[in-house]
């Protein structure tokens, strides 16, 4: 029954948070380009002082008009422009480059076998208004999702009634919860604490009462409550997201997920966290 408790295991230092991938990405940028508006702005003031106009320019020069492009670009002049355009473009593939590397990862996720083994999948429902966090061994909790410190966390994010959007800010973790269908996006907590989830669409009148919380353990401690939860598991373990019906499954195919609006039964459902 307890086939998929985590294992004790110490996380490779290739698998990144989320969190510190896109803090990285700002760093990089915020750097870059803080450099490239110094150069240019300092080199722009350096020709402008130059370049002024203190009533000693040569004979005949015919400054260019607004909107006319300037003539006669030859010699030091035209290699500066193929030098600035050169490097322009040396700056910004490295960008893309680079970025692109980093977000390929946020979209995929850590890999190999050993991610694979320490994977935690969770399937989260949304519903007015409240989110629901359905475990592989068949707990259900509601309003709060409870996960190992250091943990590749997965989620496959869906809804029982009309569109939502799952977020939790400090974790860089944005899904939609759309009907019938699952977002999937996953994260790694390398810090133990609690972290807010919210929705971020707009979804009737409980909209902004739609939060919940992310409660990072230490692994012993998670691993004890989830024995302990799966204990008390009575009913069938809820099936994973591959195998709903979706369409063919009554209620939306989330198995003892209440009507939508029964507020007590979502009171009631899952295993106090």
């Amino acid at each position: 029954m307890f086939e998929y408790l985590p294992l004790a295991h110490q996380v490779p230092e290739e698998w990144r948070a989320q969190s510190a991938v896109f803090s990285e990405l700002f760093f990089v940028f915020l750097v870059v380009g803080t450099l490239v508006g110094v150069v240019v702005v300092a080199y722009t003031m350096y020709n402008l002082y130059r370049n002024r106009d203190d009533g000693t320019g040569p004979e005949g020069f015919e400054a260019p008009k607004l909107g006319e492009l300037p003539t006669g670009q030859t010699g030091g002049k035209s290699s500066k422009l193929f030098l600035s355009f050169g490097l322009s473009a040396i700056i910004v593939i490295s960008l893309v480059v680079y970025s692109y590397g980093l977000l390929l990862y946020v979209e995929q996720g850590p890999s190999g076998d050993v991610a694979d083994e320490q994977n935690m999948e969770v399937e989260v429902v949304g519903i007015q208004f409240a989110w629901q966090f359905h475990y592989p061994n068949g707990v259900q909790t509601t309003g709060t999702l409870n996960v190992s410190q250091g943990e590749v966390v997965r989620l496959a994010v869906t809804s029982d009634d009309v569109w939502h959007n799952f977020g939790a800010p400090e974790l860089r973790v944005k899904a939609d919860a759309i009907p019938g269908e699952y977002s999937h996006t996953w994260f790694i907590a390398n810090e133990t604490g609690t972290y807010d989830v919210k929705c971020y669409e707009l979804c009737g009148s409980g909209h902004s009462q739609m939060t919940a919380e992310i409660v990072v353990m230490e692994e012993e401690e998670f691993n004890e409550w989830y024995e302990s939860a799966g204990a008390n598991v009575t009913e069938t373990p809820t099936p994973t997201p591959d195998d709903h019906g979706g369409e063919d499954d009554e209620g939306g195919g989330h198995g003892s997920v209440p009507a939508h609006g029964d507020a007590a039964a979502t009171a009631r459902m899952g295993v106090a966290a």
